[in-house]
């Protein structure tokens, strides 16, 4: 029996403990398994998902000044705005107008859900006209209205008649989700499953990781539906569970498939090569998924909808996916036996038999070892180049400038924007109080519509500027802002309301008051991420490197693998500076570069990875681990290790990078931004950070790497000279 099943750690004994019993009883362990994804999707058509609504994700000042609207139940009519203007931009003809306004509200009028027609209101320059269309309704409703419009569109050849609202975008930026997602998986799984032909040169073993990835990150969809109802689904979790679902499912039974068969490779039977992948690559996977949920636990620490929502999907998922790894699968494998390597793709068996194990990363290790100070200072040297530009981040909200501008509609809300500021950004007063104050409000928001309009933070309003709500107790007061949401003068403007503006027209009544909108909702949410960012980092960065010392009894790997951590998430914070705020390969990706990082993707981003990288430390430190157990001094045990680590080490990261990749062809920025900073990151995690780096590392620290503790008592003769090659495994 190997050495590695004596190990006597908890975290050892549960995988080993479970795949004996799945081993043993292997039709009651898939049946289980295959009746509680059944169970999960079934959950999902049961029960509906609730979804977040606006009220989850109020903070601040502007969740105060959303509160007091709500409060104030103003008419719930959501306004579809048709714009009118010349093709070749001249001032339009007003005869021609009222025409196509008078058609507008006869068509309109007769659609389901309208309830009110607004006659045109021009802009300034007379160079375009609106028609805001109110409708108490559905999608289906704002549907019918587009429809409309094209009529009438086309009727006006000379004319461009275009629509937009918030029904209309919400539609168009839903379906074209939609389409990026299907179309996303129909290309990740033929793509896994190639990389997982390459990997094994088998049909049956390549098809088991994918399978338990699939299978996984059904039954989380399906466990997310009732979990929807303590903390509401934020429409993005469930492309990050099928992001983070299919990168660790893959992994985590490509780590144990791996180890499995190269034990059967060495001679040992099914069952023995069964225990043996329980016991390193089991206890490594348990390790691995306890600190990816750990970095996820972190996100509870920010708070709000979006990161409580993606903290539960990523948790479920992850959980899933190990325990199916530690049950199932050695259920499988024991029932398939030498079956896994069958059907055989000749090619691709050949290709992998040649291949071996560690042949580049010899190649690679070789100079490391025998020059690990060089090594170091080269690769650092370039690492923290590439981290660099993160020092200079700017984040901001997702708004109009992170709409892809290939929809229709963003393209239109565009043009309103440039046409009538009103339309634009803008900020929103918020005043309650009696009824009996009605009238002193309604006085003095109007002195500071004026004063606004006096200063270069604002423009003067066009139309409906201050609106009361049917109980005359909430007022509130709509400032054009002449700046994209973008603009930091944006900001400015907000502040300076906040700051004196309102409190001078509004300080010395008995009322409630607010300052909301968009920019100032933006401002909110980045003052409250700041102020939760250090202890999120501490959180997890503490944590991960208590449970790795923990793990491998040694500081000094806890410490190197959190440092390690922190220079893999600087790298993906520079890239994503470099590539999204200053626009790099912007237009190869295909994307207009707002300016800025969208603000909750850098904090997401280091949870995923500081969680995912650890998959890589653990799998790569446990096998260095059994090599100094053996007996293998410490520069032989680090070259050993990683170089019998380095084929699953590529197949895994091949995996994430090429799912994560895959989101860079999505249209929505958010999608990209997290596909680029997580595949490039991971690229570079599982080739300079663990191929040069850290053995790098482990060779200067020698023995002290595993201060305080020792890998464990050596096994055998120990062996005092460097070991000679071993040949390419044979299978």
């Amino acid at each position: 029996m190997s050495p590695h099943l004596h190990d006597p750690s908890l975290l050892a004994r549960l995988p080993l403990r479970a795949a004996r019993w799945s081993a043993s009883h292997p039709w009651r362990a898939i049946g289980a398994w295959f009746a509680f994804v059944a169970v999960a999707v079934a959950l999902a058509a049961l029960i509906p998902t609730q979804q977040t609504t606006d009220a989850d994700y109020r903070l601040g000042e502007s969740g105060r000044a959303d509160s007091l609207t709500a409060a104030g139940q103003f008419p719930d009519d959501q306004v579809e705005t048709v714009l009118i203007t010349a093709r070749d931009g001249r001032r339009l003809d007003p005869v021609v107008v009222r025409r196509v306004g008078g058609e507008l509200d006869t068509s309109m009028s007769g659609a389901r859900g309208v309830t009110e027609v607004t006659a045109p209101q021009w802009n300034a320059g007379r160079t375009a006209a609106l028609v805001d269309v109110h409708v108490k309704g559905s999608i289906d409703d704002a549907q019918q209205i587009q429809a409309r419009t094209a009529a009438i569109a086309r009727a006006h050849a000379d004319l461009r008649v275009r629509e937009a609202g918030d029904l209309s975008v919400d539609t168009a930026i839903n379906d074209r989700v939609g389409e990026d997602l299907h179309s996303a998986e129909g290309i990740s799984l033929p793509i896994t499953l190639l990389l997982m032909l390459l990997a094994f040169g088998a049909l049956i073993a390549a098809g088991v990781p994918v399978l338990l990835a699939l299978t996984s990150v059904a039954a989380t969809m399906g466990i997310s539906a009732p979990l929807s109802h303590l903390i509401h689904a934020e429409p993005t979790v469930t492309s990050m569970i099928v992001l983070i679902g299919m990168a660790v499912g893959v992994d985590y039974s490509l780590f144990y498939l791996k180890r499995e068969r190269d034990e059967r490779a060495a001679g040992h039977t099914t069952l023995d090569a069964v225990e043996i992948a329980a016991a390193t690559s089991g206890h490594s996977i348990l390790v691995s998924g306890a600190a990816v949920i750990a970095s996820m636990a972190g996100l509870f620490i920010v708070g709000g909808a979006t990161f409580d929502s993606l903290a539960v999907g990523a948790i479920v998922v992850v959980a899933v996916a190990v325990i199916g790894s530690v049950t199932v699968l050695p259920a499988l494998l024991a029932k398939l036996g030498r079956w896994v390597d069958r059907p055989r793709i000749p090619l691709l068996w050949r290709i992998n038999r040649r291949l071996g194990k560690g042949g580049l990363s010899g190649r690679i290790l070789a100079p490391v070892v025998r020059h690990p100070v060089a090594a170091l200072v080269a690769s650092l040297a370039a690492l923290v180049a590439l981290a660099a530009p993160a020092l200079a981040m700017k984040t901001h909200d997702a708004n109009l400038d992170t709409l892809p501008r290939s929809i229709p509609e963003v393209q239109t809300l565009h043009a309103l924007a440039d046409q009538f500021p009103s339309q634009g950004t803008t900020a929103t007063v918020v005043v309650r109080g009696a009824a009996a104050e009605h009238g002193r409000v309604v006085a003095a928001l109007t002195r500071l519509e004026a004063s606004a309009a006096a200063t270069p933070w604002f423009d003067p309003a066009d139309h409906h500027a201050i609106e009361t709500s049917p109980d005359g107790r909430t007022v509130r007061l709509t400032l054009p802002i002449p700046y994209s949401a973008s603009d930091d003068r944006a900001g400015e403007a907000v502040e300076r309301l906040r700051s004196d503006l309102v409190p001078e027209a509004v300080g010395d009544l008995p009322v409630e008051h607010a300052v909301g909108g968009d920019v100032a909702e933006s401002l909110d949410y980045a003052g409250h991420q700041s102020s939760r960012l250090p202890f999120v980092i501490g959180f997890v960065l503490l944590l991960t490197l208590v449970m790795m010392a923990l793990a491998f009894r040694s500081v000094v790997v806890a410490l190197l693998s959190s440092a390690l951590n922190l220079l893999s998430v600087g790298v993906a914070f520079g890239i994503l500076t470099l590539v999204f705020q200053h626009g790099w390969f912007a237009g190869t990706l295909g994307f207009t570069t707002p300016g800025f990082v969208i603000d909750w993707i850098p904090l997401f981003v280091m949870v995923v990875l500081v969680g995912l990288s650890m998959d890589y430390n653990v799998f790569v430190l446990a096998r260095i681990r059994e090599h100094r157990a053996s007996g293998l001094p410490a520069r032989i045990a680090v070259q050993r290790g990683i170089t019998d680590t380095a084929g699953v080490i590529t197949s895994a990261a091949a995996v994430m990078v090429s799912v994560f990749a895959i989101f860079i062809t999505l249209s929505m920025l958010e999608m990209k931004m997290m596909g680029v900073a997580l595949a490039a990151s991971i690229l570079i995690d599982a080739t300079v950070i663990r191929l040069v780096i850290m053995p790098a590392a482990l060779v200067l620290l020698g023995e002290r790497a595993w201060w305080p503790g020792r890998p464990g008592r050596p096994h055998g003769e120990v062996v005092v000279a460097e070991p000679q090659p071993e040949p390419a495994l044979t299978h």
